[in-house]
């Protein structure tokens, strides 16, 4: 299996100033084979092979398998177009790429493009300084140098390891019902408050940007202000990621078993929930405990989304509710609760279902909750 570590790097004047010349002339080569392309595809309506995209990268005053690794790049997103037209999807053209959309310069080969001791030494750069603050595990297979919009910059190692056994977990079950009111409430009633971060700072990031959209473009002082504005992103999205990887930890360290419903994120965003389903980054946490929990001996299933919010988690009628009334009130069996937690009862009883073949009120014992307890992950309680 493979994982990535990401370091941060500290540039001399000099370093710096060379990799920017590189990102240029990647830019420049990226676009110098996008034009070709449309060209060729104008005139015969097809694409370059991949030998002709390597004569092209030829004498491009890159590293050559960072050249090769553009070529590469470009050559994919043109296979992704052909299947998604023989699919009868929209799939345009990539596009010409800006100085600052040209953020990475990638190395696919260990010890030939770089090596990693105490400091990381790259063709052609030499050794840069990095900030290497835990151990790789296993065989590094790429690098990737990275530009930040804050002008920061990171090394990002891929590595091959040896699949860890797979521990022995001996925990509960639990369903969770992701939201944009809370980040996700739990089956059994715990509330795990959203990580609502771009709002925590959206007076001064509206602020920073009211005064960036003032500056004089090409300005000293316009650059500068842009810059601000990357950084408080920048900010905003390694809290959100450490929330991510924190709130999943304690979920896996308790259960063994976690129900999800399969997400439909892109439907959800069109419908106007865009900067909630953003901010929240349900996508990114579902992948986050996927991930995880194949080393911690633990299971996460994805259900059918339909209905968990109508479904009586009890006497499994179909109650209909508006988007804003945020109680279930079964008239069928009286049943009374919030509902997500009832939403979150009924991903879990569709897991269970899944997993055993059987019924799941038979196989699963799941306690409805008399009262809910907020909590804010990671430092709350879980179980």
């Amino acid at each position: 299996m493979q994982r990535t570590y990401k370091f941060r790097l500290y540039l001399s004047k000099l370093q710096d100033k060379e990799i920017q010349r590189h990102l240029w002339i990647s830019k420049e080569l990226w676009n110098k084979l996008l034009d070709a392309t449309i060209k060729k595809y104008d005139g015969e309506k097809k694409f370059p092979t991949k030998s002709e995209f390597q004569v092209m990268v030829k004498d491009s005053g890159l590293y050559s398998q960072t050249a090769q690794g553009i070529a590469q790049r470009l050559y994919r997103a043109l296979r992704a177009k052909v299947k998604a037209k023989k699919e009868g999807k929209k799939w345009g053209f990539p596009r010409f790429k800006s100085f600052d959309r040209m953020k990475s310069l990638y190395y696919p080969q260990n010890e030939i493009g770089f090596s990693l001791n105490k400091k990381l030494k790259v063709t052609p750069f030499g050794e840069i300084n990095i900030k290497k603050h835990r151990e790789i595990k296993g065989i590094i297979k790429t690098l990737t140098l990275k530009r930040e919009s804050s002008g920061r910059w990171f090394a990002v190692f891929c590595a091959e390891q040896e699949p860890e056994q797979p521990k022995i977990n001996n925990g509960g079950q639990i369903g969770i019902d992701l939201g944009l009111m809370t980040f996700a409430t739990l089956s059994n009633g715990e509330i795990v408050k959203k990580p609502n971060h771009m709002r925590i700072y959206e007076d001064k990031l509206a602020d920073t940007q009211r005064e960036l959209s003032k500056k004089k473009k090409g300005s000293y002082n316009r650059k500068t202000a842009k810059k601000e504005v990357a950084k408080l992103h920048e900010k905003i999205a390694n809290i959100r990621l450490d929330f991510l990887h924190k709130t999943a930890n304690k979920l896996l360290s308790v259960y063994s078993l976690v129900a999800m419903e399969k997400l439909a994120s892109q439907e959800m965003a069109m419908q106007g929930h865009g900067k909630g389903i953003n901010d929240a980054s349900w996508g990114l946490f579902t992948n986050i405990l996927a991930y995880k929990a194949e080393n911690a001996g633990s299971k996460v299933v994805f259900v059918n989304p339909r209905n968990t919010s109508k479904e009586c988690s009890r006497c499994h009628q179909l109650v209909e509710k508006t988007l804003w009334k945020r109680q279930h009130n079964c008239p069928f069996c009286g049943l009374s609760m919030d509902r997500d937690v009832n939403a979150a009862i009924n991903i879990l009883n569709r897991a269970a279902v899944g997993t055993t073949g059987s019924n799941a009120c038979g196989d699963v014992a799941i306690a409805t909750p008399m009262n809910q307890e907020a909590i804010t992950l990671p430092s709350g309680r879980l179980g």
